[in-house]
């Protein structure tokens, strides 16, 4: 049943492709969505210091004008019949190179535009935050410069109709993110974690490069609507290496395992920084990677099951990474890394969790965004102080920050009728569903993270805010000032009542199928759905109240005691750093070293020994052309000689 369900949709996707529109009406300007940013991006940046009075308000503006115009795409998208939302915009000619032709363009459908809406809404909420954040920095307006540039980048990764100018922006991604998070990189700590990201990210995108070669060798092309309509001639091979390269690029991009121990390290930027790579771009890359990609997994049940094993690994390392983090920003970051999992395990889960995979991303734009602001938010009022165990009892001190963030909490536990309710339960509700022991060891993976998700979340709010007062004598908590706290009003917001607009009404089910095929429902879970909920809600609940005995109503030692090996192991991030050094970098060291001593000794030494050779018998050789006619006569004399002698032999 489940294999007839994934052709079903694997079919309406390769319909779906032959359908695509010219770009007209307000479609035709999409361009501008990533021109305007990066407009913004180029002028902080080349003006200088001319731009530094104005510069930070214009970059928030472009940013805000690129919503404005998202919006007014998506109205008109509205109005178009299903099979009309897809449409292209043609650029330019931008690799005509033989056989291989590469036209640059825009896809703008459903998918790309839930992204630019989330990424230019989001985003812009950042920027207006930074405002306040950055108000004292001297270079705010690099700061913003690059800003703009990540949310360009971000857009033109998710409205490129082709991976290779996907790669462009996935590219550009990398760099601000790079630039960002080592933004004060005067501090040696957050230039290595900058590096840490960067590097990181190389290696997804080795996956991505390799995955395109594939594609040109296979399909002859690498544009999504080439490739889609391709993909029911190739092999089962080729789309299973294709498939895994995919996923290699989007576990680099999306802090999945094994590629995921970056994320923790980037908390060094700037807290909006951390904010837009969590919530509105960077992580999410990878996520709609696999969606957009989703043909070829269809067609490769190996590389699809890939999928889903990353995802249920991740969300549960990042669950379990964070109930030991006492660094604020670090525990949202594991928190990011569990729930990018269940949108993985989604996703590999097919046409049965492609919309919840989407749906919990834009969920978790919101309250991840609202949490990782208000954690700046405490920050600013403790001085830059992020140990959660300094803290405790702030919600007197900061009671917007406190009702935001708890918004933002109750919305990721999943508790009704909050908006992670309607998206992470249903990841949870497809994982049940299927033959044999998927659903059994893919469903209580996704459950029990739920539990543990629910334990860590709490203990980081009532660490934040609850319980005794465990401040420094010379700590004043107080509130942030209005640029900081309406966004997170906002996002808060978005956090309690975006689910109940989308879930009840089905909405995002029909408004990705002409991308993604028709959401499957024949298929019940082998755990009865209300039967599923009512433990989904029981073991959410066990997790707070856990988390309420040991971090509300007992006292919270300042000092980190030293816990038992599962603890110590959390703390350090599962060892995932050590596991790294052992398994990658010292192999690569002494590959390394080797291939430098072949290149030395081997490849330059036969080149040098012929040079030498050459040069040697030049230098001999040069000696007999001395000038004088009497060494020439006895030259020419020895020469009749020879030539006589070997006259004489031959007769």
């Amino acid at each position: 049943m489940h294999l007839v369900q994934l052709s079903a949709g694997h079919l309406g996707a390769l319909a779906n492709a032959d359908v695509i529109q010219p770009a007209s009406g307000m479609t035709s300007l999409a361009w501008l969505l990533v021109a305007l940013p990066l407009l913004g991006a180029a002028i902080l940046l080349f003006g200088g210091w001319r731009t530094n009075a104005f510069g930070p308000a214009l970059a928030t503006g472009l940013s805000w004008a690129s919503f404005g115009l998202g919006a007014l795409i998506f109205f008109a998208m509205l109005g178009r019949s299903d099979a009309e939302r897809a449409q292209s915009l043609h650029l330019f000619s931008w690799v005509p190179a033989g056989s291989f032709q590469v036209e640059a363009g825009m896809l703008v459908d459903p998918l790309s535009m839930a992204f630019v809406l989330l990424v230019t809404f989001v985003g812009s909420l950042i920027l207006v935050y930074s405002l306040g954040y950055m108000a004292h920095d001297p270079e705010k307006r690099r700061f913003f410069a690059f800003l703009n540039l990540f949310v360009a980048a971000m857009l033109l990764l998710v409205l490129a109709d082709s991976y290779l100018l996907l790669y462009v922006g996935w590219e550009g991604v990398g760099l601000a993110s790079y630039l960002l998070i080592g933004f004060w990189n005067h501090n040696p700590t957050f230039a290595t974690a900058a590096n840490k990201a960067f590097i990181a990210n190389r290696v997804g995108d080795f996956g991505l490069t390799v995955a395109m070669m594939l594609m040109f060798a296979t399909f002859g092309t690498v544009s999504f609507s080439g490739v889609n309509a391709a993909v029911g001639g190739a092999n089962a091979a080729s789309l299973t290496a294709i498939g895994l390269m995919l996923l290699l690029a989007a576990c680099g991009k999306s802090a999945q395992f094994p590629l995921q121990s970056w994320l923790g390290d980037a908390m060094a930027g700037p807290t909006p920084v951390s904010a837009l790579i969590h919530a509105a771009t960077m992580v999410t890359a990878g996520v709609y990677l696999v969606v957009r990609s989703h043909v070829i997994f269809e067609a490769s049940p190996t590389a699809q099951t890939f999928v889903v094993i990353v995802g249920a690994i991740t969300l549960l390392f990042g669950a379990i990474v964070g109930c030991a983090k006492d660094d604020i920003k670090k525990a949202l970051a594991a928190s990011t890394m569990s729930q990018i999992g269940y949108m993985m395990l989604a996703a590999g889960l097919g046409p049965v969790g492609y919309a919840f995979a989407i749906f919990h991303l834009l969920n978790h734009g919101f309250f991840k965004a609202g949490m990782f602001l208000g954690a700046g938010s405490v920050m600013h009022g403790m001085d830059d102080q992020v140990d959660m165990r300094r803290f405790g009892n702030l919600s007197g001190a900061m009671k917007v920050t406190w009702v935001t963030f708890g918004l933002g909490w109750l919305a990721i536990l999943g508790v009704p009728p909050f908006s992670g309710f309607w998206s992470k339960d249903k990841i949870i509700e497809a994982a049940f569903i299927g033959e044999g022991w998927r659903p059994w060891i893919f469903g209580f993976a996704a459950l029990i993270g739920a539990g543990v998700t629910a334990f860590y979340m709490s203990r980081l709010f009532f660490m934040t805010f609850h319980g005794k007062k465990r401040w420094p004598k010379d700590a004043h908590p107080h509130e942030s000032p209005r640029s900081m706290t309406i966004p997170m009003v906002v996002l808060a917001a978005g956090s309690a009542f975006m689910g109940l607009i989308l879930g009840p009404t089905g909405a995002i089910q029909s408004w990705l199928e002409p991308v993604v095929g028709v959401h499957v429902e024949g298929e019940s879970p082998v755990i009865a759905v209300p039967v599923l909920t009512t433990l989904t809600l029981l073991v959410v609940a066990a997790g707070l109240g856990l988390a309420w005995m040991r971090y509300w109503r007992e006292e919270v030692p300042v000092v980190a005691p030293v816990g038992s090996l599962p603890t110590r192991a959390a703390r350090q991030d599962l060892f995932q750093d050590a596991v790294n050094e052992a398994v990658l970098m010292r192999p690569g060291l002494h590959l390394t070293r080797s291939l430098v001593f072949f290149d030395n000794k081997g490849v330059d030494g036969a080149v040098g020994s012929v040079a030498a050779l050459i040069g040697g018998s030049s230098s001999r050789l040069r000696r007999v052309q001395n000038g004088f006619v009497r060494s020439y006569a006895l030259t020419m004399l020895f020469g009749v000689v020879v030539i006589l002698g070997a006259v004489w032999v031959v007769q």
